[in-house]
């Protein structure tokens, strides 16, 4: 097998594609040739060192592909079986082959091709935790999201539609701009010349968003608190431009009883039953068209530090996707 590691955190210089020696699947395990691999921002995070893991470590945490062997007391699989997962527990989806904890493993639905699988059941997922559990989106409400044209974004806004929401978006530049409104976005604030804040409390009559979801971090962190309505909720999913300054608990207070949470996916679907549950309901909104996936890159693994590089200097737009 071939896959992506690290020795060491730093650039995309970093990442080196090596030959291992796959050993056969332990107990509870399948063993699986991958076909599609997601690339997340999450790569980048724990890459640079942002998220901890212990080196060397491979990278990634979502893929698609074939059962190719079973270890001991693995019931709800079969050789053959096409199969796809979005989460831990090890750090190794960007690779050709890998072994993986069955009751973590999914069944492939037969509507979405490998490609679509990999590059929105992470994000898919996301959102779901997001806009259905951590804040549940009622119809009508204004969201605001910002990063509005990356692959989460795009998704969150066919979601929040669907929901009957009011989504303004925050994206930067023209092209990114019109990529969001075409998929699902009310409003459009580019906030590469717009004043974020002033523009929300204008399209809401003054009073602002009862919610904003936020993966920039460091420079959009204050446009968010601004453009809260009192007792609003502030989800910070993400930390594309660096964490931000500690906020005072009398800030949250000040600025109108205001909620402030930072969630992660895996505590969303740390137990089989949610996982399962989250990928279910993904699954059947792309089954029923309220989604739709945009995949504008596809790389192969030797390109992983381009891939990293394109991704992290905001180069991409939409998904992007590994094809071993």
């Amino acid at each position: 097998m071939k896959a992506i590691r690290i020795y060491e955190t730093g650039s995309p210089e970093v990442l080196k594609i090596e030959e291992l020696q796959l050993p056969d699947p332990q107990k509870g395990e399948v063993r699986i040739r991958h076909t599609a691999i997601g690339f997340n921002f999450q790569d980048i995070y724990t890459r640079s060192g942002q998220y901890a893991a212990p080196l060397p470590t491979g990278l990634g945490t979502e893929a698609v592909g074939m059962v190719e062997a079973l270890g001991p007391d693995v019931t709800d699989f079969k050789v053959g079986d096409r199969v796809c997962y979005a989460s831990g527990p090890v750090l190794a989806a960007c690779a050709t082959h890998r072994n993986y904890p069955a009751a973590r493993l999914l069944h492939a639905p037969a509507h979405m091709k490998d490609e679509e699988i990999a590059a929105s059941l992470l994000k898919g997922m996301t959102v779901e935790y997001l806009m259905e559990r951590c804040y549940p989106v009622q119809k009508g409400q204004f969201v605001l999201m910002h990063a509005a044209a990356g692959g989460v974004g795009l998704l969150a806004g066919q979601w929040g539609r669907h929901l009957g929401a009011r989504m303004i978006r925050v994206a930067a530049g023209e092209v990114k701009v019109k990529l969001a409104l075409a998929n699902g976005y009310e409003y459009c604030l580019d906030r590469l010349k717009d004043d974020i804040p002033a523009r929300v409390k204008e399209i809401t009559g003054g009073v602002g968003v009862p919610v904003v979801f936020d993966s920039v971090g460091k420079n959009s962190f204050d446009q968010s608190l601004n453009s809260l309505a009192p007792r609003g909720y502030f989800v910070s999913f993400g930390t594309t431009t660096g964490a931000p300054a500690p906020v005072a608990a009398s800030t949250l207070q000040k600025m109108g009883s205001l909620y402030f949470t930072r969630p992660t996916l895996v505590t969303y679907t740390a137990s089989t039953e949610d996982l399962r549950h989250s990928a279910s309901a993904v699954f059947n909104m792309f089954a029923k068209g309220a989604l739709k996936i945009t995949i504008n890159q596809r790389y192969a693994l030797e390109d992983v530090a381009k891939a990293h590089a394109d991704l992290e200097t905001g180069k991409t737009s939409g998904s992007s996707v590994f094809i071993p």
